[in-house]
């Protein structure tokens, strides 16, 4: 089991230089975990390509659809305490500090390509790259 954040799962979906390195991590490991925040970043980003054309209002709800039914059961709720005070101590948002908490909560790793998560959790975060590594 791995935490992902929102990015991972959107690479997922969205064609980008990522996609590849992350359809990669998925045969490697299906078990994903994230907080219930994913939902509404991964509809927001679906919104935006919505406003840019880039997808229709069809597209995008099926990309929410099939992203839901990959990520169901693995939803998890973090508490606000250990949220706010991981944002406390770094300069991450609450919204990131949401998933390093889950992945702290569940011992496993968050895999992320925000840089400025990685670098105030290393002990908890790994690149797509690294996760990747055999």
């Amino acid at each position: 089991m791995i935490v992902v954040d929102s990015n991972i799962i959107g690479y997922l979906y969205l064609t980008s230089e990522r996609s590849t390195q992350v359809e990669q991590m998925l045969r490697q490991d299906a078990d994903w975990a994230a907080p219930l925040l994913w939902r509404s970043e991964v509809r927001n980003v679906l919104a935006l390509y919505m406003r840019q054309k880039l997808l229709t209002l069809e597209e995008a709800q099926q990309i929410m659809d099939e992203a839901i039914s990959l990520m169901q059961g693995q939803e998890y709720d973090v508490a606000s305490s250990q949220v706010l005070s991981l944002a406390n101590k770094s300069n991450c948002s609450a919204y990131d500090c949401e998933f390093v908490a889950l992945a702290q909560d569940l011992g496993v790793p968050l895999v992320t390509v925000a840089k400025q998560v990685l670098a105030q959790f290393p002990e908890t975060t790994l690149t797509i790259e690294a996760y990747l590594q055999p």
